[in-house]
């Protein structure tokens, strides 16, 4: 019974051009050798003059015309490339900015791909096999062959590509937040790195590295109060994945195609808690600054409460009084307020 999936499309398995060219070289150099150590072709025939002259200036004739053909096809293959790329931007600004600037953004991402890709391919192809590895050319190709595979992938309306995005965001900040816990379970943020200083150092083990701190230096550890610090970050990055989550629930549920603006709106400020939750998540590890992991909280803050002002008040919240947004800024200010609590003798100094 046949599959009712079609199977994907596998990068079709050409030679690049480059390769050819490089083989019909190797191939014409091998035939040098037999021209200069060959011997003439024996025969019973008498030589006839006329005939070898005019048979040598057809065969060089043909090598010359084929010589033009080869530098014609590959200025011609050029033009083709430039005018196919030139085409494919023109379509590419078709799109009308009331189509919503989210669904722009992932085709201009989309287009850029293909263009720089196609270029890096052009580049590859024109350097020597001296200054480039054999297989780049093939990688490039695959490159462009791959970008433009992806093109119908791309979502149809803005309101798909804003839930593209926002799933996106959900998955930047659970990964944010899984890599905090594990290094909070393992109370070793810097296991790997001091693990590979400790065997490195457990042969030349003297005075010198107890001062360095090899492996006793305790800025590579947690102290008691960075460790009370951290469980309100954690708390915080939870309440930011929540809080994506819901809005990209919302999105789905109730978001409208023709709501563009709104639908832009919030996929631009959700676009802001990935990077916020990251510099948070990067101030936590030792040596810990608790004055910068309280700037860094503060700022996670303002972009959280923006995103459920802007969601709440949009079109995707028909009922704006629903408990789960007081909900989750409750929790959102109980983690600022604990932080806060925690910091605050920084602020004293």
């Amino acid at each position: 019974m046949a599959s009712a999936t079609a199977p994907a499309a596998a990068v079709p398995t050409l030679a690049s051009p480059l390769e050819q060219l490089r083989h019909l070289a190797e191939e014409l150099r091998l035939l040098l050798p037999r021209v200069r150590v060959g011997e003439a072709q024996e025969t019973t025939e008498e030589f006839n003059r006329e005939m070898f002259w005019r048979r040598l200036n057809e065969a060089a004739v043909t090598v010359s015309r084929e010589a033009t053909t080869l530098t014609i096809e590959t200025q011609k293959f050029c033009e083709q490339v430039h005018a196919a790329i030139k085409a494919f931007i023109a379509v590419y600004y078709l799109l009308p900015k009331d189509q919503g600037i989210t669904l722009r953004k992932l085709v201009r991402g989309a287009t850029l791909d293909i263009v720089d890709g196609m270029a890096q391919l052009m580049e590859v192809l024109s350097v020597t096999p001296t200054q480039s590895p054999e297989n780049n050319d093939l990688i490039s190709y695959n490159s462009v062959w791959v970008a433009c595979q992806q093109m119908p992938q791309i979502p149809r309306d803005n309101k798909a590509a804003a839930l593209l995005m926002l799933t996106k965001n959900v998955d930047f900040v659970k990964d944010a937040h899984e890599e905090m816990e594990q290094a909070v379970e393992e109370c070793d943020p810097y296991s790997g790195l001091l693990n590979d200083t400790e065997e490195n150092n457990s042969d030349n083990h003297n005075h010198e590295d107890d001062v360095l701190g090899f492996p006793s230096n305790q800025d590579l550890y947690w102290s008691e109060d960075d460790q009370e610090l951290i469980i309100p970050c954690l708390a915080l990055v939870r309440a930011s994945k929540a809080c994506l989550k819901k809005i990209r629930m919302l999105v789905a549920e109730n978001g409208k195609k023709d709501q563009v603006a709104q639908l832009d709106d919030i996929v631009d400020i959700s676009d802001e808690i990935s990077p916020s939750v990251d510099d948070l998540a990067l101030s936590i590890y030792p040596p810990m600054c608790h004055l910068t992991v309280r700037i860094n909280s503060a700022k996670l803050v303002s972009v959280l409460k923006k995103a459920l002002e802007i969601t709440k008040a949009s079109h995707v919240t028909p009922q704006p009084e629903d408990s789960w947004i007081p909900l989750l800024i409750n929790a959102i200010d109980h983690c600022m307020n604990r932080i806060k609590e925690l910091t605050q003798s920084e602020l004293e100094l």
